[in-house]
């Protein structure tokens, strides 16, 4: 069965999250006080509604306690984005996201009840940061506070080895979930297979090994 996801708030980061799942076939809320950019989306999205966030009844009359999941992406307005955390846990939405913009803030939305919390701009600065670290990088992804899937280029040491010769997993704590040739991403690995230079590589990495592939 397919999930149904609010999205209160069209930030950028609400606009994004919206558009994307609705691509892929979600069943889509959005609601936000600007009609202009409410209405932009009124095509796009399975309810486009506007309405003051602040407001409990308004945010009640939205049908949240039908939603499998709530994302609260306001951009500035920490009054709203606390009303909404509270009234999406009072009528027990499985899962809520929030946007903070800062520590602070998500201390304050975890407290009421946000499951998840995102801080695009610090994600961000970490990403690049992480880019900039290892050449080898082709992508970042955070899984969890301590761990992340990695997509990078063998480290030069690691090409014409296999993945039993290197025991990356217990050396460092290393998954490899697959591997891809360039054709196709194989994610049935044989350990005897010899890396080459133009692989790329899908890890599984605990963020306090992460120099064991940033180095």
């Amino acid at each position: 069965m397919s999930k149904s996801v609010a999205v209160l708030g069209l930030s950028k980061l609400g606009k994004s999250v919206a558009e994307y799942l609705s691509a892929e076939g979600v069943e889509v809320l959005v609601a936000d006080q600007n009609e202009e950019l409410v209405n932009q989306f009124s095509d796009k999205v399975t309810y486009a509604i506007v309405g003051d966030l602040t407001d409990p009844n308004t945010l009640k009359n939205l049908g949240l306690s039908n939603m499998d999941i709530v994302i609260v992406a306001m951009s500035m307005n920490l009054e709203a984005s606390i009303m909404s955390v509270m009234i999406s846990k009072e009528l027990k939405v499985p899962r809520i996201i929030a946007k903070a913009k800062d520590e602070r803030m998500k201390e304050v939305l975890l407290r009421l009840g946000a499951d998840q919390i995102i801080q695009p701009e610090k994600e961000f600065g970490e990403s690049i940061a992480r880019s900039i670290m290892s050449s080898n990088f082709i992508e970042f992804f955070d899984l969890t506070d301590d761990a992340a899937i990695v997509e990078l280029t063998p480290k030069k040491h690691w090409v014409g080895h296999s993945l039993k010769e290197l025991q990356l997993r217990k050396k460092h704590g290393i998954n490899v979930l697959g591997i891809n040739d360039g054709d196709k991403t194989d994610f049935t690995i044989d350990p005897d297979q010899k890396l080459k230079e133009t692989d790329r590589l899908f890890l599984v990495v605990e963020k306090k090994n992460l120099k064991a592939v940033s180095e």
